[in-house]
């Protein structure tokens, strides 16, 4: 009698798209007690015949990864219960239809306003909308999240358009893509490479390894070559002294004077040295403050006093208790 297995499943990968693991896959996989490959060159162990697997099954969650679904071990545990996991579709058919959506409002017959708009003018959408992106990752509002990557994306896809029609340079969203492609795939050599990459290790290695990479691909003469100036200053002075500690330089170069300018710099730099992220701490604070202060106005108004006429003490008086010794929203120290 064939055993009865539970919580198994059977992968069925792809050669054409790399033998890529399906996102419904991954849950599976991390809880697994075992995982076979077939064939065993995917990285994992052949798995056992099917009669010593369906033993296995029956006792642990196991997980086969295959390129047929018909080969004996898969099809012994799918007859058994086992979950089968197709790869899916190549995503990013919603994505053509947006570049698509976005070259017709920008055409001839299109939208007048669309038509109008360069790359300077676009400048403070894009600010806009990124941060708008930023507060709905604070909220954690999924809804938020969701509508706001489409407008940031609306501005990749705006600016690309616009692109293609300048005279003297064009490039289209294709161009874009590509080379956000080869520069993924040139700086995950451990993923993509064919022996792999022995310098990455973990996270941490891989981070360094990513920013080896691009110094060479980009043949920078100095360590904080590429920091975007433009950035809010917490950031930038967070930024700036996280490539000055990568290439060495000691924390006592870094300014740290009397001045309200030094001083903010040090205290950004310290932030992000010991691990921290200053920007989304201030941030925090600063979110936290704002809501208190409505809260305190809110207090006042059902008490019957004008937020507008409060003195030192009133603010005192209606303040939030939990605000008082300088608390905010969430944990202003996630790095």
């Amino acid at each position: 009698m064939t055993p009865v297995v539970q919580g198994c499943a059977v992968v069925l990968l792809s050669e054409r798209l790399g033998a890529v693991l399906p996102l419904a896959a991954v849950p599976v996989v991390r809880t697994a007690a075992e995982v076979y490959a077939d064939p065993a060159e995917l990285g994992f162990p052949a798995p056992p015949p099917a009669a010593e697997l369906l033993a296995l099954a029956a006792e642990a969650p196991v997980v086969l990864l295959t390129l047929d679904a018909e080969g004996p071990a898969a099809a012994a545990l799918v007859r058994a219960g086992a979950k089968l996991i197709g790869t899916p579709e190549p995503r990013g058919a919603g994505l053509v239809e947006a570049a698509q959506v976005m070259h017709r409002l920008r055409s001839p017959g299109g939208c007048p306003w669309d038509a109008e708009q360069t790359h300077d003018s676009l400048r403070q959408y894009l600010v806009e909308e990124t941060y708008e992106l930023l507060e709905a990752i604070e909220d954690g509002d999924r809804a938020a999240l969701r509508e706001e990557l489409g407008d940031v994306l609306l501005q990749v896809l705006f600016h690309a358009r616009v692109a293609e029609e300048d005279g003297a340079d064009p490039f289209s969203i294709d161009e874009v893509a590509a080379e956000l492609v080869a520069k993924l795939v040139g700086r995950h050599p451990h993923v993509f490479a064919e022996h792999g990459d022995p310098a990455v290790r973990d996270s941490h290695t891989q981070q360094q390894r990513w920013e080896e990479l691009k110094q060479m691909e980009k043949r920078r003469e100095s360590a904080v070559d590429g920091v975007a100036l433009g950035q809010p200053a917490v950031a930038l002075a967070a930024k700036l002294a996280q490539r000055a500690g990568r290439a060495g330089v000691p924390a006592d170069l870094l300014p740290d004077g009397g001045d309200p300018g030094q001083a903010l710099f040090a205290v950004a730099a310290r932030a992000k040295l010991d691990g921290g992220d200053p920007e989304s701490a201030l941030r925090a604070v600063a979110r936290g403050f704002g809501d208190a202060l409505r809260a305190a106005e809110a207090a006042a108004r059902a008490d019957g006093a004008d937020p507008a006429g409060l003195d030192a003490d009133g603010w005192r008086r209606y303040w939030p208790t939990e605000q008082l010794n300088g608390g905010s929203r969430g944990d202003s120290s996630t790095g």
